[in-house]
């Protein structure tokens, strides 16, 4: 029987790219895919062909689904990209792995990366690295500087990463982490970061010490219970396999055998920065992140997090990552937002230094305040 033709607005949208492409005389080239399993077939184009639709939108080709066909169209290296992508999300999806929308912008971040290590080479030899767990099975880097921090978790003992909210710098620590567990490379899991929240002191929250630290690592509990199972991640807190050890308390202690994880450690002093690292022990892996544009600590008080990077980011032995507001795969806005705050703060300290040079300099008659400035930033932002 005769496939009845597509309406919906989303081949609408194709049609109309596909003939904007012809009218710009745009040399146009058709790759065709056939996929075995019309089931992994319909998982990799997603929900109404969502997957479809937003590689359309980044790579700017037209893509047309027919049962387990599939049709990409656009200029020749483009359309050979983005049949490079299905053909990797038809892989993990073989696999058993889920396929989300930013597991296409993975796929594509990962064959640029590929283009532009192979040129004319084979290029299914490369692809970002991955950690494996039971529950979730493989997770693959979603783009380059997350491919380079799970390298370095891999190959040092102790990793420092810096950058963003929504880099996934703590998710992807906690999820190495079980990983070592499972494997058996450390026995036990330990968890710590800075009461450092408005103001707030342990001492005033109810309950024994895990009620009290609770609130304050609820984010590493959302990541564990993403990588193992609840009842596990439960009997692993109550045998102490997973520990909960606030940042004040490690002092005096000597961690053996063990992965330990400080999570916003910007909010660290550098006292409390000095004494957690001289904790770490024989067979035991540390890892550090944090974010320094969010930093909580009285003013006066200088971060241990940004210390520590200056003084050890070059020391053999310390793996070191750096994330970018380009690499935030939390949500697309997340990253237009952490985006506007960058600028925003680079624009004033701009204008301090520009202030210190020039200090006759006379004032300007009107400054809009700094949010109204943050409010017009944040309306100006478009995707890319």
């Amino acid at each position: 029987m005769t496939p009845k033709p597509d309406r919906s607005p989303r081949r609408e949208v194709a049609q109309t790219r596909g003939e904007t492409l012809a009218r710009e005389g745009l040399p146009a080239t058709e790759v065709t895919l056939t996929f075995e399993d019309n089931r992994l077939a319909s998982l990799v184009f997603g929900q109404y062909d969502q997957n479809l639709a937003h590689l359309e939108r980044r790579l700017g080709v037209v893509v047309n689904p027919n049962g387990n066909h599939v049709t990409v169209k656009g200029p020749r290296e483009t359309a050979e990209q983005a049949s490079r992508v299905l053909k990797t999300l038809y892989a993990r999806a073989k696999a058993g792995a889920a396929v989300t929308l930013g597991d296409v912008d993975g796929a594509i971040e990962e064959s640029n990366v590929q283009r532009s290590l192979f040129p004319t080479a084979d290029t299914s030899k490369t692809a970002f690295d991955a950690i494996v767990t039971r529950k979730r099975g493989p997770v693959r880097a979603r783009n380059a500087a997350q491919d380079a921090y799970l390298r370095q978790l891999k190959r040092h003992e102790l990793v420092l990463a810096e950058g963003p909210a929504g880099t996934g710098k703590t998710w992807l620590a906690v999820g190495h982490a079980v990983s070592l567990i499972e494997q058996g490379v450390v026995e036990r899991m330990i968890l710590s970061r800075p009461a450092v929240e408005a103001g707030e002191r342990l001492g005033f929250l109810p309950g024994d010490m895990r009620e009290k630290v609770d609130p304050y690592l609820r984010p590493i509990y959302d990541a564990l219970n993403d990588f193992m199972e609840a009842r596990h991640v439960e009997r692993g807190l109550q045998t102490g396999m997973i520990e909960i050890a606030p940042l004040a308390f490690m002092r005096g202690r000597t961690l053996t055998n063990a992965v330990v994880l400080l999570d916003e450690a910007q909010n660290a002093t550098s006292m409390q920065m000095k004494m957690f690292l001289t904790r770490l022990g024989e067979g035991s892996r540390m890892i550090i992140t944090g974010d320094p544009s969010q930093i909580d600590l009285p003013p006066g008080q200088r971060s241990g997090l940004v210390e520590a990077v200056k003084l050890l980011k070059d020391v053999e032995g310390i793996g070191y990552a750096r994330f970018e507001e380009g690499d935030v795969v939390r949500h697309d806005l997340v990253r237009r937002i952490v985006m506007a705050y960058e600028t925003a703060a680079r624009r004033e300290r701009d204008e301090r230094e520009e202030a210190m040079r020039n200090p006759g300099a006379a004032p300007e008659a009107h400054r809009e305040g700094d949010s109204e400035g943050l409010k017009r930033m944040l309306a100006r932002e478009r995707p890319r």
